[in-house]
C-alpha cells in the first residue's frame, strides 16, 4: 500500500503562507519605489544642492574638486547610523540576509527595515558606486519577516516570506520575476519545497504585475544583438573564462582591502568616510563611476562609448567599488557588477570571434556576475529578462557556466558566502535531496521484533531480558499483540523492589512513543533525536496499536547508505575492446568505504 507516499510534503498551511507572500510582494514593491526616490532625492540633495526626486545622474554635477566632500559626507552619516541605530546596515544585503535566514530564525528587526534603506541611499546618493539592489532586498526581505512576526508560524515558514520579500524587491527594482525566483532557489532558500517557492513566486508574480503601476515596464535596458555562429559556444566559454577570473580579482582583493581597514587604529564607525574620499577621487577624474550608473550600463550594452573612457570607468569603478565595499557603508553588487562585466565585453568585443560584436558587453555582464554570485542560471536568465535578447541566450547561460566552473574550482568561498565566514559561520552551498526524505518507515523498519508480554513479572523481565544475555537497550510491551509501551533498565529500576511480582504492563500510564509505517525517515530520525531514544516501535494506526515493527537508529542508516554507493562507488560496464581489455573482466571500485558498526542498540 503507498496511498500515503506523494511527490511533496505540505498542508493547507501553504494557502496561508502564499497570501501573505502576495501581500508581502506588494510592500517590496513600494518600498523598492520609495527606495530609487530616496536615492534620487539624495543625490539632487549631494550634487545638485536641490531638494527633488528627478532621476539625474551624479556624473552631470558641477562641484569640480568639491565632488570629493560629497561622499564624505555620505560616508560620515551612514557611520553613524550603522553605530548608534544598528551595526546591520552595513555591508551589500544579501549576505545579511543569508545570515538571518540561516542562523537567525529568519527573524529581522523593525530597525532594520527603516534604517537600511535611508542609509544606503545616503550612500548610493551621495556618489557610492553601489547598486539598489542589495539594500532592497534586505528590506523586503525584512518587511517579509516582519509580516511573519505577527502569524504563529514556524521558522521554515517565517523563512520563506523573508525570502518572498527579498526578491520581490528584486523584481520591482529590475522587473525580473523569474531571475529573483532563480536567486531564491540558487542562493537563499537552501532547499526547493512547495512550502518556500510557491510563497516566493507568488510575491514576485505579484511585484512584478505591481512594479507597471509605480516604476514602469518593459525590459531595464532593451536590445537585439544577431545570433552566434558555431564558433559562438568556444568564445562565450573563453568569456566565462575572463569574467570568472574578473570576479576572482574583485573577491580576492576586496577581502584584501577589507582586512587593511581592520587593522587601522580608528573605530569602524570612520571607515566609510575614509573609504569615500578614493570615492570622491575617482568621481572626480571618472564622474560617470558615480551612483548607481544604470544610465552607464544602458551605454555599454549599445556601444555608445569610446573605448578610452570604458577603460576608465571599468578600472575606476572596480578600484572605489572595492574600497568603498570594504570599507563597510551599505549598497548592493549587482549593479556594479553588471557595469563592470558589461564594459570588459565593451573593451574585447572587437577581438570576440563568433557573432556580433554587440553582443558581448550583455555576455560578459552575465558572466560576471555568475562568476560573482555563483548563481548561473540565475545571472543568464537575469540579463535576458533585462535586455529581453531572445537571441542571447544560450551563450548568456553558456558564459555565466563558465564562469561559475571557474569560481568553484579556484574560490573556496564567493563574496556572499566569504563575509559570513568572516563572523564565524560557515555555510555549505551544495544541497540535495535528505535520503531520510526519499524513505519512509516500512522500508528501513526491522519486522521481526522481540516483544515482552504485558503479563511477564518485573522479576522475569529482569531475568530474561536485562541479565548478562541482553541484546536491546528497550523492548516493546504489548498485551494481545498491541502496543502498551517501551521498556528499558530506567524504567525498572524505578519500580520499587517489593513490586517486583508485578505485571509489567501495569506500570505504563502514559501514551507510547511510537512511529507509524508511512511516516518518512527523517521525521522519525528527528523524534529519536528530541526524545533521546535509540528505537521506538512501529504500529500500524493510532486506533489499534497493533505492532508491526521497529526503528531504530541503525536502521535509519540505511538510506544513507545507497547515498554513498553513488557519491563513492566508481563502476565501469562498458569498455572500448582491444586484446588487452578482452582479458580483464568488469570492474567496481570504492573509493572509501564506512565504518562497520556493531547493533547500534546494544
Amino acid at each position: 500500500m503507498s496511498e500515503h507516499k506523494g511527490d511533496f510534503a505540505t498542508d493547507v498551511r501553504l494557502l496561508r503562507i502564499s497570501a501573505i507572500a502576495a501581500v508581502g510582494g506588494v510592500l517590496s514593491t513600494v518600498a523598492a519605489d520609495f527606495l530609487l526616490h530616496l536615492i534620487r532625492f539624495f543625490t539632487n540633495l549631494f550634487f545638485f544642492q536641490t531638494l527633488s526626486v528627478a532621476n539625474h545622474s551624479p556624473s552631470r554635477n558641477a562641484l569640480g574638486l568639491l565632488v570629493v566632500v560629497a561622499p564624505v559626507i555620505g560616508g560620515l552619516l551612514v557611520g553613524l547610523i550603522a553605530r548608534f541605530g544598528s551595526e546591520q546596515i552595513r555591508g551589500h544585503g544579501i549576505p545579511e540576509a543569508i545570515e538571518a535566514i540561516l542562523f537567525g530564525k529568519s527573524r529581522m528587526s523593525p530597525k532594520v527595515a527603516v534604517l537600511k534603506p535611508l542609509a544606503s541611499a545616503i550612500a548610493i546618493g551621495s556618489g557610492g558606486p553601489f547598486g539598489a539592489e542589495g539594500p532592497i532586498i534586505m528590506t523586503g526581505g525584512a518587511i517579509g519577516s516582519l509580516v511573519a512576526q505577527y502569524f504563529h508560524l514556524t521558522s521554515a515558514e517565517r523563512k520563506a516570506l523573508l525570502v518572498a520579500g527579498a526578491v520581490a524587491g528584486m523584481t520591482a527594482v529590475f522587473g525580473t520575476p523569474v531571475a529573483a525566483v532563480l536567486l531564491a532557489i540558487e542562493l537563499l532558500l537552501f532547499e526547493l519545497r512547495p512550502r518556500s517557492l510557491l510563497p516566493v513566486a507568488i510575491a514576485c508574480v505579484v511585484a512584478g504585475f505591481t512594479r507597471p503601476l509605480l516604476l514602469g515596464s518593459g525590459p531595464l535596458f532593451p536590445l537585439q544583438t544577431a545570433s552566434l555562429g558555431p564558433i559562438g559556444i568556444v568564445s562565450s566559454a573563453i568569456a566565462g573564462v575572463i569574467a570568472g577570473a574578473l570576479s576572482w580579482g574583485l573577491s580576492t582583493w576586496l577581502y584584501k582591502v577589507e582586512d587593511a581597514f581592520g587593522k587601522l587604529p580608528i573605530h569602524w564607525m570612520w571607515w566609510p568616510a575614509l573609504g569615500a574620499v578614493a570615492v570622491g577621487i575617482g568621481g572626480y577624474f571618472q564622474p560617470r563611476t558615480l551612483g548607481v550608473g544604470y544610465d552607464v550600463i544602458g551605454d555599454l550594452l549599445q556601444n555608445h562609448l569610446a573605448l578610452h573612457a570604458v577603460i576608465s570607468i571599468v578600472v575606476i569603478k572596480a578600484i572605489i567599488w572595492v574600497i568603498a565595499l570594504a570599507s563597510g557603508t551599505s549598497g548592493g553588487v549587482l549593479a556594479p557588477l553588471l557595469m563592470m562585466g558589461a564594459g570588459v565585453g565593451a573593451i574585447v568585443a572587437p577581438y570576440m570571434p563568433g557573432g556580433d560584436p554587440a553582443v558581448w558587453p550583455l555576455i560578459f555582464m552575465a558572466a560576471a556576475l555568475g562568476g560573482m554570485m555563483r548563481a548561473p542560471v540565475m545571472a543568464a536568465v537575469f540579463a535576458f529578462e533585462l535586455t529581453g535578447d531572445a537571441n542571447a541566450l544560450l551563450p548568456l547561460l553558456a558564459s555565466a557556466a563558465v564562469a561559475y566552473g571557474f569560481t568553484v574550482l579556484l574560490m573556496r568561498r564567493s563574496i556572499l558566502t566569504e563575509k559570513i565566514a568572516r563572523r564565524g559561520y560557515h555555510i555549505y552551498r551544495e544541497y540535495s535531496i535528505d535520503p531520510l526524505e526519499r524513505h519512509y518507515v516500512d522500508e528501513v523498519m526491522s519486522r521481526s521484533v522481540e516483544a515482552i508480554d504485558a503479563q511477564t513479572t518485573v522479576a522475569d523481565v529482569l531475568r530474561d531480558y536485562f541479565g548478562s544475555r541482553q541484546k536491546f537497550r528497550a523492548y516493546p510491551v504489548v498485551s494481545s499483540g498491541a502496543l502498551v509501551g517501551m521498556v528499558d533498565r530506567a524504567l525498572l529500576d524505578r519500580i520499587p523492589p517489593e513490586k517486583s511480582d508485578a505485571p509489567l504492563g501495569t506500570f505504563f500510564a502514559a501514551r507510547p512513543e511510537f512511529a507509524l509505517p508511512g511516516e518518512t525517515c527523517r521525521s522519525v530520525a528527528a523524534r529519536l533525536a528530541i526524545t533521546g531514544l535509540d528505537r521506538v516501535p512501529v504500529v500500524d494506526d493510532e486506533h489499534t496499536y497493533r505492532l508491526l515493527g521497529i526503528v531504530s537508529r541503525h536502521d535509519l542508516v540505511k538510506p544513507s547508505m545507497a547515498v554513498f554507493a553513488e557519491e563513492h562507488e566508481l563502476e565501469q560496464f562498458r569498455r572500448v575492446w582491444s586484446p588487452a581489455s578482452a582479458r580483464f573482466a568488469p570492474t567496481r571500485k570504492r573509493e572509501a568505504a564506512p565504518d562497520k558498526h556493531a547493533d547500534a542498540d546494544l
